[in-house]
């Protein structure tokens, strides 16, 4: 099991910690209503330094990134971010990154720690190309700074004007006392805020900055579980659970990354899907009734007939709902259609909603 340069502070904050991604994590500190609560209306902080980073750079970068992603980089400009995935060559997904323009020449990727060998091996092997490549993922660190009172909570800590960094944009700056860090807005809670990217050496000094400068705001730690009940309100993906390598980026509602004016990996197979029409979809639901929808529940239709599986659910603490996303016929995938929840013995009504869950 791997610790986080933040591990033992976690630990003496008295957090649970749990296996996650080979890493040893913290799931939650005082519980996962509070601190949800905690991004919701003010800030909070996670350590999510067991995600991925991977430094493609040189002339054939570019050329490398449109070949293994879905979205088109090209369309990005210095200091500018983009949501894609890796399509692979059977329809589904290798994974979902973030792909960072710092100069036409430097990229950074970042990926999902579970995928960090698999996604540098599917990368590597498409490397016609070239480019050059690092795993920087040992040495790198990454906070998330999320909530609405996160730029107002961290503005004293560096010269850059956090409220000009919009969503999907990055600066690289001082933070915390470090020169060099990156400071991104591509969070995954629905509530604002940012990511700093720095050294395993630096960030104990970042950590605890940010704690100081944030205490007058009631910044709080924030474990995975909060992390989980807050993206799946905004309906975002999780690899693993909702995507995967048997799911389809049109099935999963990821048609907007999906980009047909350039080729890359399986792009012919996936503009034919498009062309013909998708079987299944990925949807939001509500219970109408109480109860959980947990992962791996049927997804019942109006016959009583199993229609597709429950891939993530909770029940959600802003909406106070019942929610969750999971995979069901094209013709059950209108909102406002009534699907059901097998949950144990018991078949609960839901309604397929519009995505997301929490308005804010």
């Amino acid at each position: 099991m791997k610790n986080t340069a933040l591990s033992h502070v976690h630990e003496a904050l008295g957090a649970k910690m749990v296996p996650f991604a080979g890493y040893n994590m913290p799931v939650s500190y005082e519980g996962v209503t509070a601190e949800h609560q905690t991004v919701r209306e003010g800030v909070g902080v996670f350590d999510v330094s067991h995600m991925g980073e991977f430094l493609i750079t040189g002339p054939n970068a570019l050329s490398l990134i449109q070949k293994v992603t879905s979205n088109d980089a090209s369309k990005l400009a210095d200091g500018q971010a983009q949501y894609s995935c890796f399509p692979n060559s059977d329809g589904g997904i290798v994974d979902d990154l973030i792909v960072y323009r710092l100069e036409a020449e430097k990229w950074l990727l970042v990926v999902n720690a579970s995928n960090i060998e698999k996604d540098w091996n599917w990368i590597s092997e498409h490397n016609t190309m070239n480019a050059e490549m690092k795993n920087l993922s040992e040495g790198f660190s990454l906070l998330a700074i999320q909530g609405p009172k996160a730029v107002e909570a961290m503005q004293s800590l560096t010269s850059v004007d956090l409220s000009e960094i919009k969503f999907y944009t990055f600066k690289v700056a001082d933070f915390a006392g470090i020169d060099h860090v990156i400071i991104s807005a591509t969070g995954y809670t629905g509530s604002g805020g940012f990511e700093i990217y720095c050294k395993n050496s630096e960030v104990e000094q970042v950590w605890n900055k940010v704690m100081e400068a944030g205490a007058d705001f009631g910044i709080k730690p924030i474990g995975l579980a909060a992390r989980d009940t807050l993206r799946l309100e905004m309906g975002y993906c999780l690899y693993g659970n909702d995507i995967d390598d048997t799911t389809s980026p049109l099935e999963a509602g990821l048609g907007w990354i999906t980009k047909f004016n350039k080729d890359f990996i399986n792009s012919e197979n996936l503009k034919k899907q498009k062309e013909e029409g998708i079987r299944r979809k990925l949807v939001g639901f509500e219970l109408n009734e109480r109860g959980i929808p947990r992962q791996g529940y049927d997804i019942l239709g109006p016959e009583g007939n199993v229609v597709g599986n429950v891939t993530s659910g909770t029940m959600a603490p802003s909406v106070e709902k019942g929610i969750g996303l999971g995979y069901v016929t094209k013709e059950l995938s209108a909102p406002g259609t009534e699907i059901f929840i097998q949950i144990r013995k018991n078949t609960v009504p839901a309604t397929v909603v519009k995505l997301p869950f929490y308005k804010g």
